[in-house]
């Protein structure tokens, strides 16, 4: 048996499963630690289920899939749906790669620790060249790690939320190269250009997130058989969000040189990589 992809609970795996047995695809779920797998029993046919996976993830409500369950399910399956607050850990979990996961980790304990008395060490210890006496370049994270300083509620909360979404879909349905390689450039050389900008006091994984989400939004324009993508809504949400950076509508300091740097090499390196073949 080949696994073509896993799912967060067995409800939507079922419905998944019912409608490839109406493509005369044989298959089966397995039960998992997180979330569930599916198996295709047939070698020959994994290729065909897993473009039809890809298509499951991008449009999971298709009434396709609900007719399936009608046509081809079976009334005797028995599914465990497990608790609520389970369900949102397993999807949070399984909506994610470890990358992901890292760093979502590493922002909530650093933040935690600036607000729990440890602020001044954390700062001095993370941010940028120039930010507090007795910095050198041979402190080489510094170029990076400020990305993983954020200052208040809204600025963390905001950047998460979008990383867990969008890197967690790049990460899952891509691969995790793709999204190693867009935390590190987008996390180190906006940073540079922010600093030219306004100076060393900045911090936040804005860049990133620009980062991703033009990667995303690319990719799903251009080849939307990976399996991910950005409604024109969010983006354009995006777009006003890194416009009123440039006024004081927001009331507090943006980095905005951080986001169109950001931005840009997203957008360069979704042009990049649907150009090619994508792997896992």
């Amino acid at each position: 048996m080949i696994e073509i992809g896993r799912l967060p609970n067995s409800r939507a795996a079922q419905a998944f499963v019912d409608y490839l047995k109406g493509e005369q695809i044989d298959c089966q779920i397995q039960p998992l630690p997180q979330g569930v797998a599916i198996l295709v029993i047939r070698e020959q046919d994994a290729e065909q289920a897993r473009k039809e996976f890809a298509h499951f993830i991008a449009h999971p409500y298709d009434n396709k899939y609900l007719q399936a369950s009608w046509e081809h399910g079976d009334t005797n399956t028995k599914l465990d749906y497990g608790a609520p607050s389970l369900q949102l850990f397993t999807q949070f979990i399984t909506g994610a790669g470890p990358i992901t996961l890292i760093i979502f980790g590493l922002c909530v304990l650093i933040y935690a620790a600036m607000n729990l008395g440890f602020a001044s060490p954390v700062y001095q210890a993370l941010s940028y060249f120039g930010a507090v006496p007795d910095t050198g370049f041979n402190q080489f994270w510094r170029v990076f790690t400020p990305s993983l300083l954020h200052f208040s509620a809204m600025h963390i909360i905001f950047n998460l939320l979008w990383w867990w979404y969008l890197g967690g879909k790049i990460e899952t349905r891509i691969g995790t190269a793709p999204l190693l390689i867009l935390l590190l450039v987008a996390g180190t050389l906006p940073n540079i250009v922010q600093y030219y900008v306004s100076g060393p006091n900045f911090g936040g994984l804005s860049g990133v997130v620009y980062a991703v989400a033009g990667y995303t939004w690319v990719m799903g324009l251009r080849k939307p058989e990976a399996g991910i993508g950005l409604p024109p809504s969010y983006m354009g949400f995006m777009l006003i969000w890194l416009v009123l950076g440039f006024t004081d509508f927001l009331g507090v300091s943006v980095a905005n040189g951080a986001h169109i740097g950001g931005l840009l090499i997203g957008l360069a390196q979704g042009w990049f990589d649907s150009r090619s073949k994508t792997t896992r």
